[in-house]
């Protein structure tokens, strides 16, 4: 017998469908021929806890830390033994095992830490699976690959998990214990990737408290030129008190030229005039669709996750969803026709935006070179029936089909203007933008960015025909929200000082993955950690005492991203995983080493008139740790 083993029973369900025998249902599996499927409900297993290695370790003591496991081992989740016997009967009458886990290092890790557990040792294929309409489960199916190819992603996963469980077991206990003796009784959660988020947070909100505003003023002049009119800004010399962006900061020249310029000649003293091609945006990966849909619909980044989880299962409208790609394989270009055909034929507006695309026309998003696991999320072709969604299941999924659609529209091209005017020998800048060819914007916009500048020509002269100063007031910055957070975790090398370190960031992932980022938010939202306050993510007391108290190695983001680009060389088969882990342990005792009451306690006081408060009992769970608290810990980064 042949057996399947899902990572979750949707795709059971459709990898059933796709065998060539009709399936029954029976006793926790599908049967179809000499095939049967089975599923994992999630992760089966979870890291076992310290006192399953010595019994010392059921009580929080700071004098046994750091906990280091010889031998990592595995327990069944609490409800999970039911679908582990189910799998148990069924490996012992396979011939053949096929591992059908997501496409995903941790999709690798859930299946296969199973097989090995129930302590199968028989052949195993790999069966990837990144859509669950039955043609591509078909073609998947046709397309086994031997599970041992993936053996370095293994690794990683559970390089990772083991490295979760360390760093959160470790690091939890020994602030939780810092903690009380400082006068806190709570749970102090630290992650590995939860800590520097939350510390991105309570340091911008630091900068929003510090910020002082301040007026600066800008003045602008209208000019006639031959063509028309135009305004431009004034550039002022450092002879005048500026700050470091080149604002003026005393009003008085501003109303000085302002009342000298009316009815002055100048000329155009420089002129930069080109004509500007702009390709359609990239299909959506995850993280970017959680940005676009926080920015347009408010939609946090778990919603976008739940929402594209239930469009990929529940209504197999959209590919794989927890995808961190923004590319498609070539071979999908031939399909491309028909599977939007499908997906916009019950939406007015997505049917208009299909009559009007040019399928002949190729984008730059066809790139088998830079299409992983995963691909770009995309309609599946089925047609929605919008009746059925919900009001963010409608708007997410017209997202995906509208960058899909894009990619078959032309260029933006757009012809951009830039010119320098000299008016009572002072320098004033204009700038404008005129579409020739809309391409593919009005998919996304109408409005333009600026408007065009008459035609122009350099040397030409100019007469200023009014003239007027502004008082602006400078903003501090914006507070994070969760468009903002993603995509921050994205690019988190923007929030590094060290040159180097930023070098290294660039080709990695950042913080988080595409399947966590959102969890991380909530998680830290549930703890107490974080509040919305509208659209904004503020840190609670309770979070800005955290990251005030703890190691700035722990709450910065550095740490963490370099973490996992070594993941992805152990993935990669390029770095080894015990020299990994045992760097770990050393950095662990140097941290542990630092934990401090005093510190702790200080922070705890400052925060309390600095940071907003958390609704009430957040982050007061748990005030005996125990088994089930150092498991969240591990488990929730």
């Amino acid at each position: 017998m042949r057996l399947i083993i899902a990572e979750k029973p949707s795709l059971a369900r459709a990898i059933a469908d796709a065998l060539p025998d009709r399936a029954r249902k029976e006793d926790g599996a599908l049967y179809a021929g000499d095939t049967a499927v089975t599923w994992c409900l999630g992760h089966l297993l979870e890291q076992a806890p310290p006192e399953t290695y010595h019994s010392a370790d059921k009580q929080w003591r700071l004098d046994r830390l750091p906990i280091v496991p010889a031998a990592f081992q595995h327990v069944p989740r609490p409800k999970a033994r039911g679908q582990l016997a189910v799998i148990r009967r069924l490996l012992k009458k396979a011939d053949t095992v096929v591992h059908a886990g997501d496409p995903d290092r941790e999709g690798q890790l859930l299946v296969q830490e199973v097989i090995e557990y129930l302590g199968y040792r028989g052949p195993v294929k790999r069966l990837l699976v990144n859509d669950l309409n039955r043609p591509a489960v078909k073609k998947a199916l046709g397309q086994l690959h031997d599970n041992a190819e993936f053996a370095p992603l293994y690794r990683a996963a559970r390089t990772r998990s083991q490295a979760d469980w360390l760093y959160g077991i470790n690091l939890t206990r020994a602030w939780t214990l810092t903690g009380r003796q400082a006068g806190h009784s709570g749970v102090l959660s630290v992650g590995r990737v939860q800590t520097p988020v939350l510390g991105l947070i309570v340091r911008r909100d630091a900068a929003i408290r510090a910020f002082v505003p301040y007026p600066f003023y800008p003045l602008w002049v209208d000019a006639r030129v031959a063509g028309g009119e135009l305004r431009a800004w004034w550039v002022p010399q450092n002879t005048h008190r500026l700050d470091d962006r080149g604002r003026l900061l005393e009003r008085a020249p501003a109303d000085a030229l302002a009342d000298a310029l009316p009815g002055r000649e100048g000329r155009v003293a420089a002129l930069s005039q080109q004509k500007k091609r702009q390709a359609p945006p990239l299909p959506y990966s995850l993280s970017a669709l959680q940005v676009d849909a926080a920015r347009r619909y408010g939609l946090s980044a778990k919603a976008v996750l739940d929402t594209c989880q239930a469009l990929y299962e529940r209504h197999r409208l959209i590919t794989y969803p927890r995808s961190d790609c923004r590319y498609l394989p070539r071979a999908h270009l031939a399909e491309a026709r028909q599977t939007l055909a499908g997906a916009c034929r019950t939406d007015a507006t997505l049917k208009e935006w299909f009559d009007g695309a040019d399928f002949s026309l190729r984008s730059k998003a066809w790139n088998d070179s830079k299409v992983g696991a995963h691909h770009a999320l995309a309609p599946s072709g089925k047609a929605p029936n919008f009746d059925q969604l919900s009001a963010a299941e409608s708007k997410v999924f017209r997202l995906i089909a509208r960058n899909l659609l894009a990619q078959f529209y032309p260029p933006l091209v757009t012809f951009e203007t830039r010119a320098e005017l000299s008016i009572a020998d002072e320098t004033f800048r204009a700038g404008g933008q005129q579409v020739l060819t809309p391409g593919w914007k009005p998919l996304f916009t109408t409005r333009e960015e600026a408007p065009p500048l008459p035609p122009l020509k350099e040397g030409e002269t100019c007469r200023a025909t009014a003239a007027g100063v502004e008082t602006r007031e400078t903003r501090p910055p914006e507070p994070f929200t969760d468009a903002s957070l993603i995509k921050a975790m994205m690019n988190i090398g923007r929030y590094v000082d060290d040159s180097a370190v930023k070098r290294t960031l660039r080709d990695t992932d950042g913080l988080g993955t595409e399947a966590t980022r959102a969890g991380i938010i909530e998680t830290l939202v549930t703890r107490g950690y974080l509040v919305r306050r509208q659209k904004a993510l503020r840190a609670t007391r309770l979070g800005a005492a955290l990251i005030g108290a703890l190691p700035e190695a722990v709450a910065a983001p550095a740490r963490t991203a370099l973490w996992e680009q070594r993941l992805g060389a152990i993935a990669e088969g390029r770095e080894d995983a015990g020299t990994f882990q045992q760097a770990l342990i050393d950095d662990l005792r140097g941290l542990l080493a630092q934990s401090d009451a005093g510190r702790l306690r200080e922070s705890l006081q400052t925060a309390q008139g600095e940071a907003v408060t958390a609704r009430p009992g957040a982050g007061a769970r748990g005030t005996t740790p125990g088994k089930k608290t150092a498991r969240r810990a591990a488990r929730r980064r």
